[in-house]
């Protein structure tokens, strides 16, 4: 994913900490510094960040108790019937078994250490700004309609599939719907090279790579029609707010709710095993 390097033109009062040019090139404390990094109150992102490290590390533990969590296996090729169990997407159980839930869960599993690594990276690179813009309860919301978007279009087209990148994704689809309506060289800018990284990533994807391109473009889409529709800025007034955080409490309890199912439904009979 690019960097988010420095703004400019009449629009930088408007943009959040992260996007604007850090302190370190423009001669600002170091304690300025790592606060333009992301060392702000960005509590989502945290939150999404441990809840993906701990689903992984629940991912590798159940994978070595049934013996297969050594060798190179950790760094990628932690699958089946684990991540089957612990809710990765799959069309099966999605649109015949009713288990919508795996549409939630699947963007919190990862398939080894390289995986969950350049996405986690992704997450702290993109989620720290947009969190600030949105405010936390509106991105939670962003990220989790748009991950959950691109596994339902995933398994429609009959993947087996897990990871954060759809909402990952989805957030890049929102970046990209913000610098369509804001102008300035700096959002021509930055839309260039996420629409570079985007290519590049698609391109992967088709070279057989094991990459879920389904899900990217659908979160994709999802976050730019997502951005179009909302305002790219902090809710403004108490009506704003109340719509801002019933959005909030809304993806939250829908993350809470599929985990619990997942739970409930973890010692079921695999469906080949019926």
């Amino acid at each position: 994913m690019p960097g988010l390097r420095s703004a400019g033109g009449h629009q930088r009062d408007a943009l959040p900490r992260v996007w604007r040019k850090p302190a370190i090139f423009s001669g600002g404390t170091e304690q300025e510094t790592f606060r333009t990094f992301g060392e702000q109150e960005t509590p989502v992102t945290s939150a999404l960040l441990v809840a993906n490290i701990l689903m992984f590390g629940i991912s590798w533990v159940a994978l070595a108790n049934e013996g297969g969590g050594g060798g190179f296996k950790i760094l990628w090729g932690m699958g089946g019937e684990t991540v089957y169990r612990l809710g990765a997407s799959h069309p099966f159980p999605v649109f015949v078994g009713h288990e919508w839930w795996r549409l939630v869960t699947a963007m919190f599993l990862h398939g080894g250490l390289i995986h969950i690594g350049f996405n986690m990276m992704s997450l702290m690179q993109l989620g720290p700004a947009l969190e600030e813009l949105y405010g936390s309860a509106r991105y939670l919301f962003l990220y989790v309609a748009t991950g959950a978007f691109g596994f339902l279009v995933s398994a429609w087209f009959g993947n087996f599939s897990l990871g954060a990148s759809g909402a990952l994704l989805g957030l890049v689809g929102v970046m990209l719907a913000i610098t369509t309506k804001r102008g300035g060289a700096y959002m021509r800018d930055l839309r260039s090279r996420l629409v570079t990284s985007v290519v590049i990533l698609f391109v992967l994807g088709f070279s057989g790579m094991g990459i879920d391109n389904y899900a990217h473009f659908a979160g994709l889409a999802a976050g730019f029609g997502l951005g179009k529709l909302f305002a790219d800025r902090q809710p403004m007034n108490a009506s704003e707010r109340r719509t801002a955080y019933g959005l909030g409490w809304l993806a939250g309890m829908v993350v809470i709710a599929c985990f619990a199912l997942m739970i409930l439904h973890y010692r079921d009979t695999l469906p080949w095993q019926r």
